[in-house]
C-alpha cells in the first residue's frame, strides 16, 4: 500500500506541469501571431492607414494595365467623401483639346466637384492619398486633386482617354500616367466602368451587350489603370467610359496621377 500513496501526488505533479507547459505554448503562439499576423497590423498605425490585410489586388488586364483593389476604401471613408462632396456638386465638364479649358459636353452627363487644398489636409483625405501613392508607386505630389462624381439614372461618360492631347494641360505635372478610380457606392443596375480594348469577351454595359471588359461598381473597391505603356508612350488601349446607370445612382472618386509634381 505504501507505493500507492505516492501515485496521486505524482499524477497531480505531472498534470500541473502539463498545464504550465500548455500555458507557455499558448503564450508563445499568441506572441507569434502578435508579431506576424493581423494583431500586429491592427496595432501598427502605418499598416492600419494602408489597410494592410484588407486590400486585395487582382490583375484584370495587362493591355491595358488594369488592377482591381478589393476593399481599398473603408465604408466610413466612402461615406465621408460623399458627405463633403454633396453640397458642392456641379455639372461635370471635359477638357477641350484645342484650348485646354474645361467645358460642358453631352459626352459626360454626371455631377462632380474637386476637393480643395484645404480638404487635402483633413486626416482621412491624407490617409486615402497616401494609400493611393503606396499602391500606385507614384508620389503624392504627382497627383491631381481628388474628384468626386455622382451619376444618376441614365447618366454616363462615353469612352475616352485620360491622357491629354493638348499642350496646355501638360505644363503642370506633365502627362497623366495613371488613374485611381474608387467606388463609393454599389449600383443597383448599370454604371459599369467599360474598357472596350481590354479582354476578348462580351459584357453588359448599362444593360447592353458590348465587347470588352465591364467592371461593376462595388462600394470600397478601386481600380488602377495606366494611361501610359511600359514604353512611356500614351496607351490608346486605355480607352474607357462610364456605362449609363439603369437603376439607382453611382458615386465614385477619381485621382489622376502625373509624370511630375502638380503642386
Amino acid at each position: 500500500m505504501a507505493p500507492s500513496k505516492y501515485v496521486l501526488p505524482f499524477i497531480a505533479f505531472v498534470s500541473f506541469g502539463m498545464a504550465i507547459g500548455l500555458l507557455f505554448q499558448l503564450a508563445f503562439i499568441w506572441r507569434l501571431e502578435e508579431f506576424s499576423g493581423t494583431n500586429h497590423w491592427e496595432n501598427d498605425k502605418e499598416s492600419a492607414l494602408l489597410r494592410l490585410g484588407f486590400v486585395k489586388p487582382e490583375i484584370l488586364s495587362w493591355s491595358p494595365r488594369i488592377i482591381l483593389f478589393h476593399n481599398f476604401l473603408s465604408i466610413e471613408e466612402c461615406d465621408y467623401l460623399k458627405s463633403i462632396a454633396r453640397p458642392h456638386l456641379e455639372i461635370s465638364t471635359v477638357v477641350d483639346a484645342k484650348t485646354g479649358k474645361s467645358v460642358k459636353s453631352n459626352i459626360r452627363t454626371s455631377f462632380g466637384m474637386f476637393l480643395s487644398s484645404e480638404d487635402r489636409q483633413i486626416p482621412i483625405i491624407k490617409a486615402i492619398e497616401k494609400r493611393i501613392a503606396v499602391f500606385s508607386q507614384i508620389p503624392i505630389e504627382n497627383g491631381e486633386y481628388i474628384q468626386v462624381l455622382r451619376y444618376e439614372t441614365n447618366q454616363y461618360y462615353v469612352p475616352h482617354h485620360d491622357y491629354f492631347s493638348d499642350p496646355f494641360n501638360l505644363k503642370r505635372g506633365g502627362q497623366r500616367v495613371a488613374t485611381m478610380l474608387m467606388y463609393l457606392t454599389d449600383v443597383d443596375e448599370g454604371g459599369e466602368t467599360f474598357f472596350p480594348q481590354a479582354g476578348s469577351g462580351e459584357c453588359s454595359c448599362g444593360g447592353i451587350k458590348v465587347k470588352g471588359l465591364c467592371l461593376k461598381p462595388r462600394k470600397g473597391d478601386a481600380i488602377l489603370f495606366w494611361s501610359m505603356g511600359l514604353d512611356g508612350q500614351s496607351d490608346p488601349n486605355s480607352l474607357h467610359g462610364a456605362c449609363p446607370v439603369v437603376k439607382g445612382e453611382k458615386w465614385s472618386a477619381t485621382k489622376w496621377l502625373r509624370q511630375g509634381p502638380t503642386f
